[in-house]
């Protein structure tokens, strides 16, 4: 089952899991890639017939060893493009998730390889997650939700959400990039002698443990 319809589903039902563990309901799949829910319905029952993922009626959608398999490959392509656009064509952060999207599914593995050599086998893309490598594998670091931290919690910024232009923005303009340590307090945290209250960023952003 060959298309980029298919791949897309199988990366954000891949992408859901990889910060959290509870699996992705048709539902939440639907709102993440803006499709009807009937939509969303059928092709789920598509891909379950190509044993893509597994899943029952009204339950979450999980990905099998092939499914898995795929969704790397494809979570490859785009970080792998995201960090190519930054670092060979001057990108900034919140400009290179769209045109990843394109290109994904344009470019030859050739091409791709090529990029992997030339960027020096980059582990993560500009946001902070995990490039895998071409056999899937992929590197793991402990890690705790901003939301979840307790205040007096210090650690490095492993990962921010890449879906919001305008609050990649706004955690730039304020050096919460991707490495930045910060402290986290009751009202919010500190970068350096800076505090910032980033009630709306909580659940965007992941700290190192």
């Amino acid at each position: 089952m060959a298309s980029p319809a298919a791949d897309d589903y199988l990366k954000t039902v891949y992408a859901h899991t990889e910060w959290q563990d509870a699996p992705i309901t048709p539902s939440q799949l639907a709102a993440k890639l803006g499709i009807a829910p009937s939509s969303v319905t059928e092709m789920v029952k598509k891909l379950a017939a190509a044993g893509l993922v597994s899943h029952v009626p009204y339950g979450a959608v999980r990905l099998t060893d092939a499914g898995l398999a795929r969704a790397l490959a494809m979570v490859r392509r785009h970080r792998l493009i995201e960090t190519w656009l930054v670092q060979e064509f001057g990108y900034s952060w919140d400009e290179v998730h769209d045109e990843a999207e394109v290109l994904e599914h344009t470019i030859s593995d050739r091409l791709l390889e090529g990029i992997d050599e030339r960027l020096g086998r980059p582990r993560f893309d500009p946001h902070g997650d995990a490039i895998p490598d071409a056999a899937g594998a992929v590197d793991r670091v402990p890690f705790v939700l901003l939301a979840d931290a307790p205040a007096g919690h210090v650690g490095r910024v492993l990962r921010v959400d890449d879906r919001d232009p305008e609050l990649l923005r706004t955690l730039e303009t304020a050096g919460l990039g991707v490495g930045a340590e910060v402290r986290v307090r009751e009202s919010g945290v500190a970068v350096g002698a800076v505090e910032l209250d980033l009630d709306e960023a909580a659940h965007a952003i992941w700290l190192s443990r």
